[in-house]
């Protein structure tokens, strides 16, 4: 098996500081110069590591999927997916007469928000808002905006009332990491608004309390949806309300009120696999939005600065948190395999024996189940997985042939992001951990409007066993240069002997 490394003029100083932290022995020359802090975008392909299709993934556990603009055209979704809105209403239950009430208060403070192209009168995508001032404010998601957003010079704002009335609307602040957005109407002439009250933080809900939900669910008309509050939800990296009722496309960002009429959380996804199971971005984010930035000049030009600032601060917390909570014991009869605590990341196995004598193998994936909208794509989670093979009954050439094929078959692509990011630039070497001989790649893409940020992707192949083996492979998305280094570190530095 020979080596093959490729380079790139700033892409040194990652091999360097991989080698150097594990102690790859001969380490190739002329691959040590350039400091850390000069790595220039990737701008070159790396050799492609790939064969023909991989082999057969195990199934996976529920991910969070990209959030739709309201009732846009949704992206493609994975089994199992948290979607921002199911896209057929379910039948709501007859309400009782304190959510008549409710309904009948609150409805003058809902509003929907068109994302329209500019100088038209065609809309994008609808999604929903609520007053939060008698100045105007307005609180949704920030995906339901995020055309105006990004793309200010070719998108227009506007809210529409449930009387009918229509006024522009200007975006004050952003915050991608909850997927929230402060606007404010534009109305030609000032004027006061009736808007809905937040729940004080104290005044902590109780399992099983009523939630309603309001919004403008496929643009046919503002709804309202009876729910039960069922706690927070589990292994979720920012704080998220397990709601218990039905969210429909059109109805993110509009708000979810206690049997007082204030404000509890605001809509922003469901469960694609499950019925009634639906969640809400916690009032107090949206209090924190309106606090940051009620007094703010709107924004007027392309916010990808701002995303790509959030995106950074994100990506610090999960780095840190990912690399404290250390790993589980060992997972193999004689090698510890990195395999992550179940606290912000769900972990799914399987394994095949083969039934005609060949190839038995076991397989574990894990993932974070929130992922960040970032516009035209989605990113900030880190995931991972490890499959152990047995090829005992092959021999060791017929192993050895199909253990490399299943290295060569991965790919470094993820389907719709790859316009918006760079070509990936790619090294591979062979790394001793403490007599445990690895073959590791490491590649990088960087985003092309996201500022200092990357995609890492480490693969890891042991060739301790003529007729076994393990294949490891760790991905973080939306990571600076420095974090991927810490992380592509930690990962390796994990596979060792059992003690």
């Amino acid at each position: 098996m020979k080596l093959r490394c490729w380079r790139s003029a700033g892409f040194a100083a990652l091999a360097f500081a991989l080698s150097a932290a594990l102690a790859a022995p001969n380490p190739p020359a002329g691959d040590r110069a350039g400091a850390v802090g000069a790595l220039p975008l990737p701008d070159a392909a790396a050799p492609p590591l790939v064969a023909p299709s991989p082999l057969t993934p195990a199934p996976l556990g529920p991910r969070v999927a990209p959030p739709g603009a309201g009732a846009g055209a949704p992206p493609p979704q994975v089994p199992g997916a948290v979607v921002p809105t199911p896209q057929v209403p379910g039948t709501p239950p007859q309400l009782s007469l304190s959510a008549r009430k409710i309904y009948e208060q609150s409805r003058s403070r809902l509003v929907q928000i068109r994302t329209l192209l500019k100088g038209r009168a065609s809309q994008t995508s609808v999604g929903s808002g609520f007053f939060v001032t008698p100045e105007g404010h307005i609180v949704s998601n920030f995906h339901v905006v995020a055309d105006a957003a990004l793309k200010p010079e070719r998108h227009d704002l506007v809210y529409v009332t449930a009387d009918g009335r229509e006024a522009p609307v200007q975006i004050l602040q952003i915050d991608v990491l909850h997927d929230l957005a402060l606007l404010k109407a534009a109305d030609p002439q000032p004027r006061s608004f009736e808007s809905l009250e937040f729940r004080p933080e104290a005044e902590a809900l109780a399992q099983g309390e009523r939630i309603y939900s309001l919004g403008n669910p496929l643009d046919v008309g503002f709804a309202f949806t009876q729910g039960t509050y069922n706690g927070m939800v589990r292994r979720s990296f920012y704080p998220q309300i397990f709601f218990g009722g039905a969210l429909s496309a059109g109805m993110s960002g509009g708000p979810a009120l206690d049997e007082e009429g204030r404000v509890v959380g605001i809509n922003v996804a469901r469960r694609g696999d499950g019925e009634q199971v639906s969640f809400l971005v916690p009032a107090t984010f949206a209090s924190q939005l309106l606090a940051r930035g009620r007094n703010v000049p709107p924004i007027a030009t392309p916010a990808y600065p701002v995303v790509a600032a959030q995106l950074r601060a994100h990506q610090d917390a999960l780095t840190e948190r990912f690399i404290r909570q250390g790993w589980k014991s060992a997972t193999h009869p004689r090698l510890q395999v990195p395999v992550p605590p179940d606290v912000f990341m769900r972990c799914w196995g399987t394994s095949e024996v083969s039934k005609t004598g060949g190839l038995d193998f076991e397989r574990s994936d894990c993932a974070m189940e929130s992922r960040i909208f970032a516009g035209e794509l989605t990113t900030g989670v880190i995931e991972l997985r490890h499959e152990t093979y047995d090829g005992s009954r092959l021999g060791t050439l017929r192993f050895t042939a199909r253990y490399s094929a299943s290295f060569r078959n991965e790919l470094f692509v993820r389907p719709g992001v790859t316009q918006h990011q760079t070509k990936p630039t790619c090294h591979e070497d062979y790394v001793d951990r403490e007599g445990l001989t690895l073959r590791a790649v490491v590649c990088l893409r960087a985003y092309k409007k996201l500022p200092q940020l990357f995609d890492v992707a480490v693969l890891v192949a042991t060739l301790d066993q003529p007729q076994s083996a393990v294949l490891g492979r760790f991905d973080a998305q939306g990571v600076t240069f420095e974090n991927a280094q810490r992380l592509a570190r930690h990962y390796i530095g994990a596979y060792r002997w059992n003690r």
